[in-house]
């Protein structure tokens, strides 16, 4: 590796070093940690390394890693996501008294794994940085040891992660059978001048795309997701919800760009019945929900679903729709989980429909933020969600998705129930039983603000955005 490489990877070397530098500091002893600001330097100065990376992108960094403008825009997402959830969590383990050093270990190496999956070319780096991200997330999620809810919410991540790696694993083993290689681009190239036993291949994908499910939560791989965002401690929700799935996510789309996956019609049919089975099942349930952490649980399916449709869309359209939308999901995401963490007490999460009733009227900073978070989520005009959903479905129209978009437009109106139940909730005069203490830091307030200012922005000025996603969708459509 020579320097211009070392220059491609600096944003990720600086997060590795990073982490160990949180984890040389944590040694010291809880009372002196200077964990989170660490954290947080380290994260910003990672961020401020990407554009010297994108001077020397495109770059194929060995085999295993492709530095070019997709992948360096979903690590600046990725970085700016972990920010805010660094800022996020440093009041609430204060609150709950949990220590602060291993936490930000594991927090960076998250980042790193998923920093990692998004530029991976090759099997042996989307592994690696999959479970980098999966064996972080366990123990983030079961953080607060002490408590039951966290503990069980661990088990649950860290069996069925378990089991859908293996299934990942086979899958993998059986297309590196059929088509001697690891590397996307190779099995693309293979896949387009070469006659393939289809058995293998189709299997192969199958399981592949088991594994991928779990981790985004898709229909039938779902059942985790509503236990373990009510379990987690909500900051590490925040970043399960964000990070965790767009990483995955991006990865999915290059792999089946580069692969040349989409030329399975049972493949793309497959995935289109998983659409259809998200958001139908993510909307009808969130219905019966009364915690808002399920309800966001149930609120994430469904919009994997929606994420599905602009997927299958496939081509330079499809991709800027995808990327566009994950960058106002993450927004959306983190305001209202940022939220839920500034609401939380030192005994649990603000999760349950008194904790909002009246809100407005005792908070309305907080109430009009998780409002708007709401509308954008509900896909409400002058929101970065309605915008997203608009090219999601422009997408899919262009490649003929049609009875796709229909039942889309369909569960975004069934959506509008339980997230304005939420709202009006906020908007009555009746108080909650218990009013906590709020003195959020700075750090939480800048966040806060500027995931709400976020949202509107990109409802209404959507053009930088998409042009962003315009040039990083090239790397990987031609």
């Amino acid at each position: 590796m020579g320097t211009t490489d070392f220059t491609a990877i600096l944003p990720l070397l600086i997060v590795a070093s990073a982490a160990v530098a949180v984890m040389l500091d944590a040694a010291r002893g809880a009372e002196r940690s200077g964990a989170a600001g660490w954290t947080i330097l380290g994260l910003a100065v990672s961020l401020g390394t990407l554009p010297f990376a994108s001077a020397v992108s495109p770059r194929q960094v060995t085999p295993l890693l492709r530095l070019d403008g997709y992948a360096l825009l979903y690590i600046g997402l990725i970085l700016a996501a972990a920010l805010a959830v660094a800022a996020l969590s440093t009041g609430y383990l204060a609150r709950r008294g949990l220590p602060q050093g291993e936490y930000h270990v594991l927090l960076l190496l998250a980042t790193l794994g998923s920093a990692v999956l998004v530029s991976s070319s090759h099997y042996a780096s989307f592994f690696l940085g999959l479970e980098l991200l999966s064996v972080s997330l366990y123990a983030l999620i079961a953080y607060p040891r002490s408590h039951r809810r966290p503990l069980e919410a661990g088990i649950k991540y860290l069996v069925l992660a378990g089991a859908s790696s293996a299934f990942l694993l086979f899958g993998m083993a059986l297309t590196y059978a059929e088509t001697g290689t690891m590397e996307f681009a190779r099995i693309g190239s293979i896949l387009s001048s070469e006659k393939l036993g289809v058995a293998y291949m189709l299997a192969g994908l199958g399981l592949m795309l088991t594994g991928i499910g779990f981790k985004l939560a898709v229909v039938p791989f779902h059942m985790w997701t509503p236990d373990v965002y009510e379990g987690a401690p909500a900051p590490v929700t925040a970043f399960v919800a964000t990070v965790s799935k767009g990483a995955m996510f991006a990865l999915l789309l290059r792999f089946f760009a580069e692969a040349n996956a989409y030329g399975y019609s049972s493949v793309t049919l497959g995935l289109g019945v998983i659409a259809v089975a998200s958001m139908l099942a993510g909307n009808l349930l969130a219905l019966l929900q009364d915690n808002i952490k399920r309800i966001l649980a149930y609120s994430s399916i469904a919009h994997l679903g929606y994420l599905l449709v602009a997927f299958l869309a496939a081509g330079q359209t499809g991709v800027e729709a995808v990327t566009f939308y994950l960058v106002a999901y993450f927004v959306t995401m983190l305001g209202a989980f940022g939220v839920v963490t500034v609401l939380s007490t030192e005994d649990r999460d603000a999760d349950i429909m008194e904790d909002y009733r009246g809100l407005f009227w005792r908070r309305p900073a907080l109430a009009l933020t998780f409002t708007a978070m709401l509308l954008s989520l509900a896909g409400i005009p002058l929101t970065a969600g309605f915008v997203g959903k608009f090219y999601l479905f422009a997408a899919a129209v262009e490649k003929g998705y049609i009875w796709l978009v229909l039942i889309a437009v369909v569960n975004s109106a069934i959506s509008l129930f339980y997230y304005m139940r939420v709202a009006m909730a906020m908007y009555m005069r009746e108080q909650a039983d218990h009013e906590p203490t709020l003195n959020p830091a700075p750090a939480v307030c800048l966040a806060l603000f500027l995931a709400a200012a976020g949202t509107l922005l990109l409802g209404i000025f959507p053009g930088p955005v998409l042009a962003f996603a315009r040039a990083a969708s090239a790397g990987i459509v031609g």
